[in-house]
């Protein structure tokens, strides 16, 4: 049976089941919501291509969202939104379904929930997966990169499927249990961030994603704690006659992240750690059989000295290869073509927030790197041109509704 044949199937059966569980309830629940989201950033760097031309200067990071929710009933949900986001040569600012799902309450009582969604679903991955597209909702103008790669982040942003959803409320606490399978959603970018380059030829899912979380939240929302994770296999379809001679070769991709963070009334404490098994298979001797482990973790503290004010300072560091940190290894397997400092990122990051009111918010942000791993290979292509040591600042405005 077919993903899509499952998904079908799966959907009238629980939704037979919500609507005869709901023909009793009363009419004139049912709720449309309507919100929108924009964002606008400026990047400069010194050296190095991040979101378009940024030596230069780059206007070419802009996000532009429309969701919509309606209630049918109290167990049934519709959501969507629609999603334009300009990320430099990663992204053209194609509007896209980010995510269109139905949710579906199956059970619960005071204190135990248990549901399903279906459609594409925003994968709960970490703290800021779900929601990384609308900047109102984290502190700084980039995520931490190092976790969070932009240059694959369609691999692990959502997918096509159904997550199956439980709660249980306890007096110290909640827990939540989240286990999915999907499609996921594959680009250029995470072809050229696993091959080293954009290759002749096209990169798909061999086969349906796996995810899970395990969260836990105090009821005052100061704690939370979470291990999440998803397993992609990727196959490699090469185009006939290429110069490059890849075999029709596999990727296998375990990625988790264990998150942890404190909130107290003005400051807040965040540290999450990733790694991230990876296997190439059958791509011949242009590529070797291999392992890697790849590896990031950050840790971020934000302070609001007034309301509406908050400073952010974090660190960040990540490898290619937790087995080969300095890249040295690397740089003689590819015979310099790779240099050491392409395959590690240490970034140190100063930010500035400002809620001008509850729809207008202005950010600013400064970050010193040594090293390269967080580059999108498709903005860079020329690996002997990167510098080691950049510095980055940029500016952003959000607008929301």
């Amino acid at each position: 049976m077919s993903i899509r044949t499952f998904l079908a199937t799966w959907l009238l059966l629980v939704a037979a089941s919500s609507s005869a569980a709901d023909q009793a309830t009363e009419p004139g629940n049912d709720r449309i919501q309507l919100h929108g989201f924009a964002s606008q950033a400026m990047v400069s760097t010194s050296a190095n291509r991040f979101y378009g031309d940024s030596p230069n200067t780059s206007f070419d990071f802009t996000e532009i969202g429309l969701n919509a929710s309606w209630r049918l009933s109290p167990r049934l949900l519709l959501a969507g939104q629609l999603l334009s986001r300009r990320a430099g040569e990663m992204s053209d600012g194609q509007p896209e379904i980010d995510f269109a799902l139905a949710d579906i309450t199956l059970m619960t009582t005071d204190r135990v929930r248990f549901g399903t969604r279906i459609g594409r679903i925003k994968n709960r991955l970490g703290l800021y997966n779900e929601t990384r597209d609308v900047s109102f909702t984290h502190p700084g103008i980039f995520l931490p990169q190092v976790v969070y790669f932009d240059k694959v982040r369609n691999l692990v942003l959502s997918s096509d499927g159904v997550v199956l959803y439980a709660e249980t409320y306890q007096p110290f606490g909640l827990f939540s249990l989240n286990l999915a399978t999907g499609s996921p959603v594959v680009d250029e970018n995470v072809e050229a961030a696993f091959l080293l380059g954009d290759k002749p030829g096209d990169i798909e899912p061999r086969d349906n994603s796996w995810l899970a979380g395990l969260w836990y939240q105090s009821h005052d929302t100061r704690l939370k704690f979470g291990l999440s994770g998803a397993a992609v296999s990727l196959k490699f379809d090469p185009t006939q006659g290429s110069p490059i001679p890849y075999g029709p070769g596999k990727v296998d991709v375990l990625y988790w992240v264990a998150s942890a963070q404190y909130n107290s009334e003005r400051w807040s404490f965040t540290a999450e750690y990733m790694a991230e098994p990876i296997e190439w298979r059958d791509f011949g001797p242009a590529l070797p059989d291999q392992n890697a482990t790849a590896e990031g973790y950050y840790g971020q503290v934000t302070y609001n000295p007034v309301p509406k004010w908050q400073l952010m300072l974090r660190y960040e560091e990540g490898f290619a290869d937790r087995d080969d940190r300095s890249g040295r290894q690397l740089e003689r397997q590819t015979l310099g073509l790779v240099p050491s400092h392409a395959t590690s990122s240490h970034i140190l990051s100063l930010g500035l927030r400002w809620d001008i009111n509850h729809q207008w918010m202005l950010k600013t942000e400064y970050q010193r790197h040594n090293g390269n791993f967080i580059l999108s290979e498709i903005e860079n292509p020329d690996f002997s041109r990167y510098d080691k040591h950049w510095d980055l600042f940029a500016v952003q405005a959000g607008f929301r509704f």
